[in-house]
């Protein structure tokens, strides 16, 4: 490879090494305070730039965060895919994402007063429900109106708040939180809804 070439390489792969420590910063500050109450300086900070570094890279505070949802949703999808096709599957990897983000989703949760942190929540309890649609798909049935009641209860059942009610308020470990997960998603594809229920 030419000097120059290289040396391109290696300039553009610090630049996206910097990118990323002020993204990684970002998030770890969401899990640690308000979003309101991050600044530029704390970002910078952490991710040992300067402000101006900062803004060089998004323009602005709002530009900053943005990326930072942007990364931490295509991070939570590859995370959340499972692998396999039961239900234990998908909560293992569900479990895989909340004991490492549930915390962070609970605070941001607890904060959607805020207009900026209401754009983060909302699109995210959709791509929940998207979620529970693709991860147990091969077990829903096919009646549309059926369909619609179990996943209406299997978003409550492997909601955020589950793992919140389980693992932190009842103090339980991560195997047992699981397995109270898996036969309450078995508990829920094994129910027959009555016309009224539906």
């Amino acid at each position: 490879m030419p000097p120059r070439s290289y040396q391109m390489g290696a300039r553009a792969a610090s630049t996206a090494a910097t990118r990323d420590e002020m993204l990684t910063a970002t998030i770890t500050l969401a899990g640690t305070r308000p979003l309101a109450a991050i600044t530029l300086d704390d970002v910078a900070a952490l991710a040992g730039v300067s402000v101006q570094t900062v803004l060089r890279h998004f323009g602005s505070r709002d530009g900053l965060f943005d990326a930072a949802v942007e990364r931490g949703s295509h991070q939570v999808a590859a995370e959340r895919t499972p692998a396999g096709p039961t239900p234990a599957d998908a909560i293992r990897a569900l479990m895989d994402h909340y004991e490492r983000l549930g915390d962070l989703v609970l605070r941001l949760l607890a904060q959607e007063d805020d207009e900026r942190v209401r754009r983060i929540t909302e699109p995210g309890k959709g791509v929940h429900r998207t979620w529970v649609v693709d991860a147990f798909a091969v077990h829903l049935p096919q009646d549309p109106a059926t369909c619609e009641v179990l996943v209406d209860m299997l978003v409550v059942a492997t909601d955020v708040y589950a793992w919140k009610l389980l693992r932190r308020d009842r103090g339980l470990s991560r195997p047992a939180t699981e397995a109270r997960l898996i036969a309450l998603v078995r508990a829920v594809l094994a129910y027959s809804p009555t016309p009224t229920a539906r």
